[in-house]
């Protein structure tokens, strides 16, 4: 995993949003499978999944924990990389 510089996450009035790079989505349907298992995490609000970039957006409550997102992400088939930059 070569690309697991954390980067800081953002405040906003909306929660906390990071960014997390992804690999293997290749279409709408990989996007529906992180999105879901993602969105089951406590204090999750909203989760974008893009494959096209392989970045998923998620905006939560409180900071969340690396490796709960890692293995939601793994549930759904695929593998996180690291933060987006």
């Amino acid at each position: 995993m070569t690309s697991e510089t954390p980067t800081e996450s953002r405040h906003s009035a909306d929660g906390i949003t990071t960014v997390y790079t992804v690999t293997g989505m290749t279409c709408g349907h990989c996007e529906g499978a992180v999105t879901e298992e993602v969105s089951a995490l406590d204090g999750v609000t909203s989760v974008k999944a893009e494959a096209a970039s392989g970045q998923v957006t998620v905006v939560s409550t409180a900071a969340l924990d690396d490796e709960a997102v890692r293995a939601a992400i793994d549930e759904a088939g695929y593998e996180l990389t690291g933060r987006a930059a």
